[in-house]
């Protein structure tokens, strides 16, 4: 699975050919949610003050994420997007 990017113990991913609807990983520590690209908490769960920093993150990269959403689907080489600061 690509690590996408890192910011404050939180690691993003994306998988090549994942399913629908278009996702990505957000792991912290033993926490891991499933996260779509409109915000929403499509699987699994991550602490409140977690979440509200990886939806901050999305909100700031959404279009990027689009991008690696479709070339994830291609089996393309996925482009790392900026942490959080």
């Amino acid at each position: 699975m690509p690590e996408i990017s890192r910011f404050f113990g939180i690691v993003i991913y994306m998988n090549w050919r994942d399913h629908p609807p278009a996702h990505f990983h957000a792991v912290y520590g033993e926490h891991e949610a499933l996260i779509t690209l409109d915000g929403k908490v499509y699987s699994g769960e991550l602490p409140a003050r977690v979440l509200s920093l990886v939806r901050e993150w999305l909100a700031l990269h959404r279009e990027e994420l689009v991008l690696d959403w479709r070339l994830a689907q291609e089996r393309k080489p996925i482009n790392s997007i900026d942490p959080l600061e």
